[in-house]
């Protein structure tokens, strides 16, 4: 996995990167009580915004890691947000993107150095 400074998580699966969110940041957001996801075949460029999360503290978007083409989104967290607390860091995944450009990936960081970055 890697994450970047917005708390964002990312790992490679098939060619795919899944994309979600730290459980440090689920924390730090409080209660989601609701999530806005793009849709699949949306073309984003890195750093567009394609998720609001609203929690009972505060509305968030989430910025697209890589370019590319998102492929598939996690509806179960649109029709149950509340499991973007229970487990950010696996089935509270928020979507998945065919990545056109990987060179972002060489500054984000592993789990190692996040944790520092929390710290």
């Amino acid at each position: 996995m890697k994450f970047t400074e917005e708390h964002e998580w990312l790992r490679e699966e098939d060619g795919l990167y899944v994309v979600g969110i730290t459980a440090h940041a689920a924390e730090q957001l409080g209660d989601v009580v609701f999530v806005e996801l793009p849709e699949a075949g949306d073309t984003v460029s890195k750093d567009d915004e394609v998720v609001v999360i609203e929690s009972v503290k505060a509305a968030s978007d989430i910025l697209a890691p890589l370019d590319g083409e998102i492929v598939e989104v996690n509806e179960a967290i649109v029709d149950e947000p509340g499991k973007v607390n229970d487990d950010p860091e696996n089935d509270a995944w928020f979507f998945k993107i065919k990545a056109s450009d990987t060179s972002p990936l060489d500054d984000y960081m592993d789990e190692a150095a996040y944790k520092d970055f929390i710290s």
